[in-house]
């Protein structure tokens, strides 16, 4: 059964809870705010169990805290142009959060509480619904994120319907560290990334349309390497995002849905392995190159580079760029994806 524990008051007075899936091998607890992933344990090669995902200890402190750490970030993840877009001749707004840009949608539309539309002994599912204009987008639309405990994983599925066409493109932003939460920094972790092109970024750290090979670049990660080994390099992509905050193009997508690989990180010491597979044509890597937050789960520091994120998404600002598939749905079309992060040890 899911074990649920309190974790938090809203400040209108509703209770904030965490839900608990525990397999005896991996457990991960999940919040009905904003359907956080709040803590993830997996064993390393000796057996012992570490929570290898960032956060914080309540709620509140999530509320508090204008970082996206955990949560499932709708109804756009990531950069969006100008703030604002074109959907069937009509013009739309996102709040310009990040200069004249919008990014993450706004923290006020996905860290906000969600009801439990279902659960089972080994999954949950949680729904929030967003009026017509709500955030700026058009459709009553209605997102469905289900956490499901696998014999050696977790799986994400999401599920978006509209009445309207809209803008629409979910992705979890766990912040991810092999050694555990408190780890320190990921650079020494490997990591392989199953695409041989990204997006590369402009000024304003939104894809400029091109679509550029990494062989024989610093985004080349299509054999294991640690994932600190190029940040370093002055690479010009790399100065601009003091780090890696790019998207990766997934190699073999078609749309039908299949699940591919994406990624496989693995922390030498520990011996953990996480390996991401999706349905989704791009993934986000982000080596946490802005974290300072210094009141992390227990009262740890996080800093800059102490975590890496794989965002599973379709590309950023894909609205404004005719050779990225868009992500609009709505009417007869709705959003069907998934994710699935494995986890396995190495000697």
């Amino acid at each position: 059964m899911i074990k649920k524990e309190h974790f938090g008051t809203m400040p209108g007075g509703r209770e904030i809870s965490l839900f608990t899936l525990d397999n005896g091998r991996i457990s991960a607890s999940v919040s009905d705010l904003g359907a956080l992933l709040v803590r993830l344990f997996v064993p390393d090669k000796n057996g012992e169990m570490e929570d290898i995902v960032l956060g914080y200890d309540s709620g509140e402190e999530y509320l508090d805290n204008p970082h996206c750490i955990g949560a499932v970030v709708l109804p756009v993840a990531n950069r969006t142009k100008d703030a604002s877009l074109v959907i069937d001749g009509a013009e739309y707004h996102l709040p310009a959060n990040e200069g004249k840009n919008n990014l993450h949608s706004d923290k006020a539309s996905f860290i906000t509480m969600c009801d439990v539309a279902d659960q089972g002994e080994d999954f949950i599912t949680f729904v929030q619904t967003r009026a017509d204009m709500e955030d700026g987008l058009p459709g009553d639309r209605r997102f469905e994120t289900t956490y499901t405990l696998l014999a050696d994983g977790l799986r994400i599925d999401y599920h978006v319907t509209s009445t309207r066409a809209s803008y629409i493109n979910p992705t979890n932003h766990s912040y991810f560290n092999l050694a555990g939460a408190s780890g320190g920094n990921v650079g020494s972790q490997d990591l392989r990334i199953f695409a041989s092109a990204y997006t590369p970024i402009g000024n304003e750290m939104i894809p400029t349309g091109e679509i550029r090979p990494v062989r024989g670049t610093a985004f080349d990660f299509l054999e294991s390497k640690p994932i600190g080994r190029d940040i370093e390099s002055g690479d010009p992509q790399l100065v601009l995002a003091n780090g890696y905050d790019h998207n990766f193009v997934i190699d073999g997508y078609k749309g039908d849905g299949t699940l591919l690989p994406v990624a496989c990180a693995q922390d030498p010491a520990s011996g953990r392995v996480l390996t991401v597979s999706s349905t989704m044509p791009g993934v986000q890597l982000y080596t946490a190159n802005f974290t300072d937050i210094a009141n992390g789960k227990n009262g740890v520091h996080y800093r800059p580079g102490g975590a890496f994120c794989l965002e599973t998404q379709f590309f950023p600002d894909n609205i404004h760029h005719d050779n990225f598939a868009h992500s609009v749905f709505g009417g007869d079309t709705e959003l069907r994806s998934a994710t699935i992060f494995g986890f396995s040890v190495s000697e």
